[in-house]
């Protein structure tokens, strides 16, 4: 009877013409310690051309059963490969499964260069493949977009995106929020960030908090994603949940954006509602009050931290309007939590987004005017070319001569960011707004809240400003502080709304009268808003 010898048949040779297999044989004998055997030689080329292992058991043993092929691959092969990976990348890289093998050793260097393949033509003779029909290879990246917007035209942005890669790529950060006031362009910013760098990650995955949806769906989801076989494991908490999340990210590198995660944030307002108002301190120390989860919520802050803290070589990337505690605790110039603010576009990438909306023939200065109003803010740009467009019939003049800066729909995206803040935080930006011009804080603490010690009011001041930064209302310059244009249009809008509805109650609007005033000195002297045209 003939027995059945593996090791007498060659197959699978066609991987050495993607794949430097020699280096491959050398590099994985230098990290077992021995050279690969044939039965293993034949298996690495069997992965190398996408089979799995009832294929190769099919090929090699010409059986169905692949439990041999697998035992080997498990026992052998994978633990080298993993081995040599590790030690080349300098932190853990697991195989997991079969059909990684080829992503790992593609990033690893060992996939020959599209230009050296060559094909052999019908007369035996090898030829160079032409240049615009090589041989074309996809990435074997698992990527699930989610609700991703369309960024086919984003604009922009191109310094933010280069250091950002570089955080994610070069400095290993684990944890990166993009800040951000409402419309700046955080959500495309994230996408087109993810694009740009979903070749270097083996899963890409995009998910929007904006619906809020609870931790532990958020976990399943991830989990299910980068590693079908854990999600059956027991985790009955949500903390073991986030555990097993974090073994994901250490045995694949993984890019994970979270989008609108300050939807998950509590609102001043809401903490209102359910503040003591009888004491005296109570009524104090509600002047003003931290960035907080909303209730039942309160778990995110304990995955933020473990993402932040725990050592593994995956990213996630959130973005926000507001900057939680926790971030600001864990992030640094030098390390692995970041965090980075997006402020308006630049001139060229402004004027795009308005000619984009159908505004073709605004000369510079015109263009200029609108860019300076809305500081660069995509969303807001785009709602005003539609209201020139839609109310003035494309007149960029007449939509100028109005100087109705704040409306519409622009008017509520601010006021629904304005309406997140503590009484304090508005009499901030009340005085900023007044002012017109940077304020620092000296000016401020000697404003905004007579009667009260200098050094708690110096305190609360502090506070306040800290947390309009936090939230990404104001911006600032050499330690001065102000809000944009537009937010101070419609701050001082809101400001003589809220003197017109305190009227009747004087020592109420004994603040807003003081402010008033202020504001009728400023205002026609040093607008900053005041453009010649």
């Amino acid at each position: 009877m003939t027995t059945f010898d593996a090791n007498q048949i060659e197959v699978f040779l066609e991987a050495g013409k993607n794949w430097e297999l020699e280096k491959l044989y050398i590099d994985l004998a230098s990290t077992k310690g021995k050279a690969l055997t044939p039965v293993e030689k034949k298996f690495l080329r069997g992965l190398l051309c996408g089979c799995s292992p009832a294929e190769i058991a099919s090929v090699v043993y010409q059986s169905r059963s692949s439990s041999t092929v697998r035992v080997y691959l498990s026992n052998g092969l994978y633990k080298y490969i993993e081995e040599m990976l590790s030690n080349q990348a300098g932190n853990s890289v697991k195989v997991k499964n079969w059909s990684r093998v080829t992503y790992l050793l593609e990033k690893a260097g060992y996939k020959k260069d599209k230009l050296q393949l060559q094909s052999i033509n019908g007369n035996g003779k090898t030829i160079k493949e032409p240049e615009n029909n090589l041989v074309q290879f996809q990435s074997t990246a698992l990527i699930d977009w989610g609700a991703a917007v369309d960024v086919s035209n984003f604009q922009g942005r191109t310094t933010e995106l280069g250091k950002i890669k570089q955080w994610v790529l070069e400095d290993n950060c684990r944890l990166v929020l993009l800040l951000g006031m409402a419309g700046i362009g955080k959500t495309a910013f994230s996408v087109k960030l993810a694009q740009e760098l979903q070749s270097d990650f083996e899963y890409i995955i995009w998910r929007s908090l904006r619906l809020a949806p609870t931790l532990e769906k958020i976990l399943e989801q991830l989990i299910t994603l980068l590693s079908p076989d854990q999600q059956d494991k027991n985790a009955d908490t949500v903390d073991e949940k986030i555990s097993l999340l974090i073994d994901c990210l250490r045995s694949s590198r993984c890019l994970i954006v979270l989008d609108s995660f300050d939807s998950i944030l509590v609102s001043n307002n809401q903490y209102n509602k359910h503040s003591n108002s009888n004491s005296e301190n109570t009524d104090l120390t509600s002047l003003i009050l931290p960035i907080k989860y909303k209730p039942e919520y309160e778990i995110y802050q304990e995955l933020i931290q473990r993402l932040g803290e725990s050592q593994h070589q995956s990213c996630v990337i959130l973005t926000s309007r507001e900057k939680t505690p926790e971030i600001t605790a864990l992030e640094g110039q030098n390390l692995p939590v970041r965090s980075w603010k997006l402020t308006g576009l630049g001139k060229k990438a402004s004027f795009s987004i308005l000619q984009s909306k159908g505004l073709n023939q605004l000369t510079e200065k015109e263009s200029q005017i609108l860019v300076d109003w809305y500081a660069g803010n995509p969303l807001f740009l785009q709602l005003a070319a539609t209201a020139i467009q839609d109310l003035f019939g494309g007149d960029i003049n007449e939509f100028i001569s109005q100087r109705t800066i704040v409306f519409g729909d622009l008017r509520l995206i601010l006021e629904q960011q304005f309406n997140r803040l503590s009484q304090l935080e508005k009499n901030v930006l009340y005085w900023l707004a007044i002012n017109q011009d940077w304020v620092s804080l000296s000016e401020l603490k000697d404003n905004i809240i007579p009667g009260l010690s200098p050094r708690l009011s110096q305190r609360l001041i502090l506070d306040a400003v800290d947390l309009l930064q936090k939230r990404s209302l104001i911006e600032q310059q050499a330690g001065r502080f102000s809000p944009t244009p537009a937010l101070i249009e419609y701050t001082t809008e809101r400001l003589i709304e809220e003197n017109l509805k305190l009227s009747a109650a004087k020592e109420d609007c004994l603040l807003m009268q003081t402010l008033l005033t202020a504001h009728n000195q400023n205002h026609t002297g040093k607008s900053r808003l005041k453009l010649e045209f």
